[in-house]
């Protein structure tokens, strides 16, 4: 893989818990649970820490597959596991973590996905006929995280993950843009900047000690490192800015700035401004003083239709969520009903 290949680890894991990501099924989890895979953190590892089935590992573990009369597996041998991702979106890359699997990592391992309506069983899902394969069967390293790029613009649910013939994968990262069914958008009005409604951010000024990503993630943030915080700025010139792309154009009517858990490095003040889709900007929310560890929510009072949004921090520090609801224009329905029609590349 190229350095340019793993630039889709910027984009939203779709797969982790915390968007409400879920390992549906797997045929076999001797060694260490399949829920792991998807844990936001890190996978972590504490040597000679035995259980009653051996070495404690943080991720997936499956047994030793052995062929006839204890001879190695064939080759079209492989373990599974089904991950539901925490929303239906277009998947531009994965990786395969194996963190810590240093001697019982899979040799090789293939990706594929499926999009399902409603709400199947595991038993159902692990019979679907329909998988298409997003990454072909492949080698791996072992402690590493290894990325696939994925070369696809259809909307999944689903992925399944195989190892040929066995061994433990740490964490599986499903990295893509949400689109969620429009009937859940259309039903009044919304958070367009949300990760679930297929919002994400498009760039930042810095992301020194966390992802910026974290803004627009479920619920409410747990601590201070749940959101975004960024360097000490020392330029006096500048200040820290983030920019979100939102779920498609929409007006917005409130916006929620969220420090909560910044108590000595939240932003002092903090500005709103509208992209329209031609580029021009329009004022959503006048440069503001914010407080530390407090829900803000302003009001917006423009009717401008826009795309992004530009949140400007002044002079730096860490925000928890930011919150921008209002509705889809007409444009923009027509655009996601022809999309999730196919009717779109």
């Amino acid at each position: 893989m190229t350095a340019e290949s793993t630039d889709f680890t910027l984009l939203p894991d779709l797969a982790v818990r915390s968007l409400g990501g879920a390992v549906v099924w797997a045929n076999d989890e001797s060694f260490a649970e399949k829920e792991n895979l998807i844990r936001p953190e890190e996978s972590e590892y504490s040597p000679a820490t035995f259980g009653h089935k051996g070495q404690v590992y943080d991720g997936w573990e499956t047994r030793r597959r052995r062929g006839e009369v204890g001879a190695f597996p064939a080759d079209e041998d492989c373990d599974t596991a089904i991950v539901r991702l925490g929303v239906p979106g277009v998947i531009k890359g994965v990786v395969v973590d194996t963190a810590w699997f240093k001697g019982n990592y899979p040799p090789e391992v293939s990706v594929e996905a499926i999009a399902v309506e409603g709400y199947p069983s595991a038993e159902e899902l692990a019979n679907l006929d329909g998988w298409t394969t997003i990454v072909e069967r492949a080698k791996v390293e072992g402690d590493s995280k290894n990325p696939f790029a994925v070369d696809s613009a259809q909307r999944w649910t689903h992925v399944r993950l195989r190892m040929f013939p066995d061994g433990g994968v740490a964490r599986l990262r499903v990295h893509g843009i949400a689109k969620p069914e429009l009937r859940w958008l259309d039903s009044g009005p919304f958070d367009l900047a949300a990760l679930e409604n297929g919002g994400l951010v498009a760039d930042c000024s810095n992301r020194f000690y966390s992802h910026p990503q974290n803004v627009l993630m479920p619920g409410r943030a747990r601590v201070m490192g749940d959101g975004w915080e960024t360097a000490r700025g020392r330029n006096k010139a500048t200040n820290d800015w983030v920019l979100v792309q939102l779920a498609e154009e929409g007006v917005l009517t409130m916006a929620e700035i969220d420090t909560s858990y910044f108590l000595f490095n939240s932003p002092g003040a903090a500005s709103l401004t509208g992209i329209r889709a031609d580029g021009s900007e329009v004022e959503l929310l006048a440069r503001t003083v914010l407080q530390p560890d407090t829900r803000h929510r302003f009001a917006i009072e423009s009717d401008a239709a826009v795309v992004r949004v530009r949140l400007d921090a002044f002079p730096d520090g860490g925000l928890a969520r930011l919150r921008l609801f209002g509705s889809l224009t007409e444009d923009a329905r027509a655009r996601l009903r022809a999309e999730q029609k196919g009717e779109l590349a």
